[in-house]
Parts: structure tokens; C-alpha cells; sequence
């Protein structure tokens, strides 16, 4: 991450992917850009073309989410990444879920309706969320879409303003304990959110967030003010 003072030329800064870094407070080594999957799904072949060739160039960090195409991301990439998983540092979310893993296939994520509703199927007001029922759900969804034991990294995967952050950070702290997932993180929350967290596991010997996703572009720039000198004080990876 370039430091908001730092005018050197982005095409200086830029490393190669088996340059590996440390992410954020914590000795997990990734590299320095990861492989989003987002559109995982779709075509088999292209996509597969597309993990062998960052594999190839020594890219070892992997991003999915349960509700990615349907949890047809996390499908592939669990083959993928099958016979070489100590390898692979892979980071799912939670927070975003279809309404359930066997209709999958037919409905879109829970936070949008057909025609104000899903089909001859209710909507589950449980499905999603930070809540822990939905974490606890949602992993071992997740866990066996990709046919691994484990998860590195667990995501929260948006802030919901519903869920007590105490509940969120004490259902990710056993979720480690119990080694379905080695470290936490979250994704496109406020900072006073994140800082709390992480401020709360510490007085509490929880597990803290080490890494955050969020957006930047030309239209939203609030990484430079407020995310970026909250992970650095936190010690968080962006």
C-alpha cells in the first residue's frame, strides 16, 4: 500500500506476485496483489487460464465470497486449488447468502427479490447478515463448496448496522478457535466500525481483523481520509 506522501510512480512501487508481504499485524505471506474471483463461474476454461497464469507468475493470495455467481466461485476455485492447498492462501466472505445451497442455482443472493419474491420458497430473514447464526451457516457452506477443511482468511463481508459488533467479533474469534478459519477480516465497513472491532478484541483476547477491503476510485476517495490511517493504527492489511 503506497503511503498518501509517497509520489513515486505506481509502476515503481508495483511488485512481482512472489514478492511476498506479511498481511497486516500477523505472519500469513501473501502476495502482493491478490486474485479476485468474482466472475468465477461462467466459463470454465477462460477461468481456469486465468488462475494457472497468476499460479504461474507465483501468485499464492485468492479471493472468493459465498454468494460469487452462486457459490459457483468457490466451486471452482476449490478444484482449482486442489492437490495444491498449502500453497494457496484462500479468503471467502460471509454476510451476502442465496437462500440456501441446493437452490442455489435458481435464486440470486437473499438481498434481492424476484418479482418480491423467491419463487415458491419464503425468504429466510436469517439467510444473511454479520449475525452469528448466518457466519456459522454460511462457512461450512462455504468449507464444502470447496472442499477444504479450512479457510485462511473469513471476511465479513459488509457492515449490516444490525448485529451488535461485540457478537460479530466474538462469532469470528470461534470460528478460528474451532479452525475452520485462521484469521479474520472485513470488507466495506466504516472505519469507526473496523477500529472498534479491533479495539474490542484487544481488551477482550479476541481475534482481530488483519486485513480490510474496501473501494477507491476517482468518485470515492475516503480510503486516503479515514480507512487508511485506521489500518495503519490497527494494523491492518488493505
Amino acid at each position: 500500500m503506497k503511503g498518501i506522501s509517497d509520489s513515486t510512480a505506481i509502476n515503481k512501487t508495483l511488485t512481482a506476485l512472489d514478492n511476498y508481504v506479511l498481511l497486516g499485524k500477523s505472519g500469513l505471506r501473501v502476495s502482493p496483489l491478490s486474485l479476485g474471483t468474482m466472475g468465477f463461474g461462467s466459463n470454465k476454461e477462460t477461468c481456469r487460464k486465468i488462475f494457472d497464469r497468476y499460479y504461474e507468475e507465483g501468485g499464492n493470495f485468492f479471493d472468493t465470497a459465498n454468494c460469487y455467481t452462486n457459490g459457483e466461485s468457490e466451486r471452482f476455485l476449490g478444484e482449482y486449488i486442489s492437490g495444491k492447498r498449502t500453497e494457496c492462501v484462500v479468503a471467502t466472505k460471509y454476510s451476502i447468502n442465496p437462500p440456501s445451497d441446493d437452490l442455489a442455482d435458481k435464486y440470486v443472493p437473499c438481498f434481492r427479490s424476484q418479482g418480491g419474491k423467491f419463487g415458491n420458497r419464503r425468504p429466510n430473514p436469517n439467510a444473511g447478515g454479520n449475525h452469528r447464526k448466518s457466519l456459522v451457516e454460511t462457512l461450512d457452506g462455504s468449507l464444502k463448496r470447496m472442499g477444504t477443511g479450512y479457510t485462511d482468511i473469513l471476511y465479513v463481508h459488509l457492515w449490516e448496522y444490525r448485529t451488535p459488533i461485540q457478537e460479530v467479533m466474538r462469532a469470528l474469534d470461534d470460528a478460528v478457535r474451532s479452525g475452520k478459519a485462521l484469521y479474520v477480516g472485513i470488507s466495506d465497513a466504516p472505519a469507526w466500525v473496523t477500529a472498534s472491532g479491533n479495539s474490542i478484541a484487544e481488551l477482550r483476547g479476541l481475534t482481530p481483523f488483519i486485513g480490510m477491503q474496501t473501494r477507491f476510485n476517482m468518485l470515492n476517495r475516503s480510503l486516503e481520509a479515514e480507512i487508511q490511517p485506521m489500518c495503519a493504527e490497527h494494523g491492518l492489511g488493505i
